[in-house]
């Protein structure tokens, strides 16, 4: 049986692009999690989390994230801060290995700056809260089956990086 291949990290560190271009790679449905509670909810994620707030968004994404790991064969992009629940983690542990897409805040902060959809940096100073975001989030980052730094590679280069790491240490079978 196939594994699903679950991609983290902070926001901007190239999830949705990457997981699109992995899963075409290898044979497998894309499934941004996000998109699917936007899709479920009718709203998007800046107006849950304005008008319900950010405790009811991560109940909605505990429920998808429970769906999700009783699929197969999926990469599956999870929100930023899916991590900083011990339950996802567990679930998306047990459907496959979760790879985590970091960056620097330099370069996070280049990528999503003119993003208005990010609704944890509609603040005073986003640099700086992506640099406490960042910290915060590290320790459940590392719980992650692996780590891939985006910094410097092309969404091309880090999906064939995760394909290579998957093929050579999880013994995945790509088609």
């Amino acid at each position: 049986m196939k594994k699903n291949i679950v991609l983290t990290g902070f926001m901007g560190s190239g999830k949705s692009v990457v997981g699109k271009l992995l899963a075409e790679k290898i044979g497998f449905t894309y499934l941004d999690v996000d998109k699917h509670i936007e899709e479920e909810m009718g709203l998007s994620i800046t107006d849950i989390f304005a008008q319900k707030g950010e405790p009811y968004f991560r109940t909605l994404e505990t429920k998808m994230i429970k769906k999700v790991s009783k699929m197969d064969s999926l990469v599956v992009s999870t929100g930023g801060g899916a991590v900083l629940n011990p339950e996802n983690m567990s679930m998306l542990e047990s459907t496959g290995v979760i790879v985590c897409l970091r960056a620097k805040a330099e370069t996070i902060f280049e990528r999503i700056k003119n993003d208005t959809n990010r609704p944890l940096l509609k603040v005073e100073d986003p640099m700086l809260k992506i640099r406490v975001m960042l910290e915060n989030r590290n320790r459940h980052y590392c719980r992650c089956s692996f780590s891939i730094d985006t910094d410097k590679l092309s969404e091309n280069e880090i999906a064939d990086s995760i394909i290579d790491t998957l093929v050579k240490e999880y013994n995945f079978k790509i088609k």
